[in-house]
């Protein structure tokens, strides 16, 4: 693909982003750790990959700014390096468009090798190998990975050391397994002895969560993801999307090129409805990749949306979508790709009318990509569940061009109503670039919150809405134009409607300026900082005035000493949902008191970016030797929550007894005040009978 513009890197950042997303596939490279006795007290650590067809990892000696070169790093007890790591295998050398450089890389095997020696020749050493590489193939690049291999070398006539006692053996035992295509295995059940809450024992022995004390009918209430709000998301951009300049203007030719270009009026409709659902049907198919990928880690699309880098990423790339909007460049795919698809349509038949429909979504992404990389953007915030929720959007994307199409087909009179195109075109996507701004603010203020920088205050974040809106006002109101906007525009009865609208909006968000005790702006609720993440409060403050723990073996200590059941709160700083429910649903008179006298509340962030003390650091067993290293908070609420719940959405909220036990049926995702406070009271009610 090239891209021989200067927006090159924009739009390959947003490929590289959308690909990232589809999420880890099963371990497409396997390794094996050996260690060779070279003699003279001399060895070798060899690390050897294999990779599956068609994948590929890079060399160390890759050039800077194109991929992520391989490291190999070999430490341990007693022993010395010699020299650095060496590669070994059959380079492969290519100059990529993508980077525009030469790359490097191994494909099917690869070897890495280093050298040293024992210290002591009469001691066994303990050999710690670690490779960091990235593994790409022609479509996809997974996100970079660090394994761990542990070997003991002892030289001839030296006794090997035992590495554990049998008490740190029992405590690894706890210790969750994963196996390469990401499944939890649980762990065998401790003795008494390790039952011993412990930071490091991921699994808890006495929770069952699929067999709780009692229900009282909340197993209900726990709440799916509303793949149909994301449906009509994406039949609302489809219809925006067909009202750009890039989409308008080709509604009737293509109508009429069915209805009169043909001699057989019926065939010529019938073709038209093909090319609607041939429409349809590509949007849909855009999204396959996503389920293709299959084997994903369960909690891989929280940790993606809610990477610091990738956010501002998401940050930058919807400023470049605004500047396209607002007419400064355009966003195009390469011409060759157009120019092939328009070529194929000389095949004539239901193959040729497939190949008009993939032109028209190619020359048509100047208007339409930044739209689709919205719902992109808002898929990958919006859950874990990022395929289906992509599938759902880019359906409803689809049906409206869909619809579109098929009735002017049907009903060709219908053309003679269309508004004339015009000025108004560009208007409707100068609008859609101050929107872009506005959502652009979302992507940095989720980076902001994750890295707890907390530099964009929920003020502040009103106030830069409040600059764009009374910018979008002005523009409609005809005192400011972009470079495609007409010399002496005339400003239309709807574009001051607009106006109106607008500055209505104005008004609507000062209000949350105003410092409050109360909630404000439900409207934007999930989207603005939290109520805590303001000039008026601390983010120490807590949430409402609570200060739950963040800290699960914390909260048990403290449930036992009060004689209280725990709350369990998995939530996140880049949540939507999780500020929704504690901005208008834990604020509620009845709910709230629940929250502060009869739970111990333990509120676990699972992007918690925070690297754990040295003594909480684990690891967890992937097989074949490899170990994965949980190095943050983030990591060890994310895999204690799937270890012992088997659930990865945000929020998640588990009602425990102070043993351990759980108490009701845990109940997900943003819902009703009266389905809250239902889970709520029976949970707290049953506690309280039976303690």
């Amino acid at each position: 693909m090239k891209f021989s513009s200067i927006y090159k890197i924009p739009l390959l950042l947003f490929f590289f982003i959308t690909l990232a997303v589809s999420g880890q596939i099963k371990n497409p490279v396997k390794f094996k750790f050996t260690i060779n006795e070279l003699g003279d007290n001399q060895y070798e650590a060899v690390l050897n990959a294999t990779m599956e067809s068609g994948w590929h990892i890079y060399s160390k000696d890759i050039p800077e700014d194109t991929g992520i070169p391989t490291d190999y790093k070999v430490s341990g007890k007693n022993i010395e390096l010699i020299g650095k790591f060496t590669e070994v295998g059959k380079k492969h050398e290519e100059f990529s468009e993508a980077f525009g450089g030469k790359i490097i890389f191994y494909s099917n095997t690869a070897g890495f090798k280093q050298k040293f020696k024992l210290k002591d020749g009469t001691k066994p050493g303990d050999v710690v190998a670690e490779i960091t590489y990235q593994t790409c193939d022609d479509r996809v690049c997974l996100a970079p990975n660090t394994l761990e291999f542990n070997k003991q070398v002892t030289p001839k006539g030296a006794a090997e050391e035992v590495k554990t006692d049998e008490k740190t053996a029992a405590k690894d035992s706890l210790q969750p397994v994963v196996d390469t295509l990401g499944n939890v295995v649980q762990p065998a059940i401790p003795t008494a002895e390790t039952q011993k809450l412990d930071p490091k024992n991921l699994k808890i022995e006495s929770i069952n969560f699929q067999k709780p004390l009692t229900d009282c009918g909340t197993g209900s209430s726990k709440i799916s993801e509303n793949y149909w709000t994301y449906l009509l998301l994406g039949f609302i951009g489809g219809l925006i999307a067909l009202l750009t300049p890039c989409v308008f203007p080709m509604i009737p030719l293509t109508v009429s090129f069915f209805t009169k270009g043909n001699k057989n009026p019926a065939k010529g409709k019938r073709d038209a409805l093909i090319y609607g659902f041939f429409i349809l049907l590509i949007f849909v198919l855009l999204s396959v990749p996503f389920h293709l990928i299959d084997g994903i880690a369960g909690n891989i699309f929280n940790e993606i949306s809610t990477n610091v880098w990738l956010n501002i990423a998401f940050f930058i790339i919807f400023i470049f979508f605004a500047g396209s909007f607002f007419g400064y460049y355009d966003i195009t795919l390469p011409s060759s790709i157009a120019n092939k698809s328009s070529k194929a349509e000389e095949a004539g038949g239901i193959i040729g009318i497939f190949f008009m429909a993939l032109t028209l979504v190619i020359v048509s992404f100047s208007c339409t990509g930044p739209i689709l990389g919205s719902l992109l953007g808002s898929a990958i915030t919006g859950s874990a569940n990022v395929p289906m929720l992509l599938t759902f959007a880019l359906a409803g994307f689809g049906l409206a061009w869909a619809i579109v199409f098929g009735l002017l087909a049907l009903f060709p009179q219908a053309l003679q109503s269309l508004p004339k195109s015009g000025g108004w075109m560009n208007t409707v996507k100068v609008v859609l670039g101050f929107v872009e701004l506005a959502l652009a603010l979302k992507f940095l203020s989720k980076a902001d919150l994750v890295s707890k920088t907390f530099l964009i205050k929920r003020e502040l974040f009103i106030g830069i809405w409040i600059v764009v809106a009374i910018g979008l006002a002005i523009y409609l109101f005809g005192l400011i134009k972009f470079p495609h906007d007409d010399k002496k525009p005339k400003i239309s009865v709807t574009r001051k409607i607009l106006g109106v609208l607008g500055i209505g909006f104005v008004v609507y968000l000062v209000q949350g300026l105003i410092p409050s005790d109360r909630p404000k702006l439900q409207l934007l609720s999930g989207i603005l900082p939290p109520l805590n993440v303001s000039y008026f409060h601390d983010e120490k403050d807590g949430i409402l005035g609570m200060h739950p723990e963040h800290d699960f073996f914390t909260a048990i200590e403290l449930a036992k000493k009060e004689g209280k059941p725990i709350l369990i709160d998995f939530t996140g700083y880049g949540c939507e949902n999780c500020r929704k429910m504690e901005e208008f649903v834990w604020s509620e008179p009845d709910i709230l008191p629940i929250l502060q006298n009869d739970v111990v509340l333990a509120s676990l962030y699972v992007d918690d970016k925070e690297e754990l003390p040295e003594d909480q650091k684990t690891k967890i067993d992937l097989g074949d030797g490899q170990v994965k290293k949980v190095k943050t908070i983030g990591d060890r609420w994310s895999l204690f929550q799937q270890v012992n719940f088997n659930n990865n959405s945000q929020p998640h909220y588990v009602l425990l007894t102070p043993d351990g036990k759980v108490i009701n049926t845990p109940v997900s995702g943003y819902m009703e005040k009266e389905k809250f406070k239902k889970f709520l009271e029976c949970g707290v009610n049953y506690y309280k009978q039976n303690k």
